[in-house]
């Protein structure tokens, strides 16, 4: 479960996530992380929140931004509001450390998102980069749809695909949600 002040190291990544204020602690309005993006992180998927607005305010160092088709080097000071359905990526080319604010708003369940993810890195159920396999990924990108969408292949391909694999996920044994990651 997701409370103030908990920290999601992810080793893979390089990115780590400290919660602020959690969906409870503000009334479902927003959710507010502190995001630290450690020097040469990895560039996560071209992805879109199809009901969430986030805004970002980098606290120090840089990242880079994939949004709108272009790429955005953000420094300390700089603001960046990103609309729902605007598909987009951050990370750190610097040899820096980087410390981003970031709220998203509505919350959602989108710390459960997270606590998942992370979990999946921590038990090793995922590839170098921090991605676990399609099995998993049919169901749990399907779970969380409304706060996380990947953008490639388009989304009613997606939700093709992953109808005819779920129930083969299921049947292996794979879960959306593990209750072990966000109790």
């Amino acid at each position: 479960m997701a409370y103030k002040n908990k920290l999601l190291i992810n080793h893979l990544t390089g990115q780590d996530i400290l919660f602020l204020q959690t969906a409870k602690d503000t009334n479902g309005e927003y959710l507010e992380l502190e995001t630290t993006y450690h020097s040469n992180s990895t560039e996560p998927p071209l992805h879109y929140h199809p009901f969430q607005s986030e805004d970002f305010t980098v606290l120090s160092g840089e990242v880079t931004v994939r949004i709108n088709g272009g790429r955005r080097i953000l420094k300390q000071g700089d603001t960046l509001h990103i609309n729902a359905n605007e598909s987009h990526a951050m990370w750190n080319t610097s040899g820096d450390k980087a410390v981003v604010n970031w709220k998203v708003k509505p919350a959602m369940n989108t710390e459960n998102l997270f606590e998942t993810m992370n979990g999946l890195i921590k038990d090793g159920k995922t590839n170098s980069r921090g991605m676990p396999g399609i099995l998993q990924i049919s169901l749990t990108v399907s779970k969380f749809s409304p706060v996380f969408r990947l953008t490639r292949p388009s989304y009613i391909v997606q939700k093709i695909l992953f109808f005819m694999i779920r129930p083969i996920a299921w049947l292996a044994g794979y879960r959306a949600v593990y209750k072990k990651y966000i109790d």
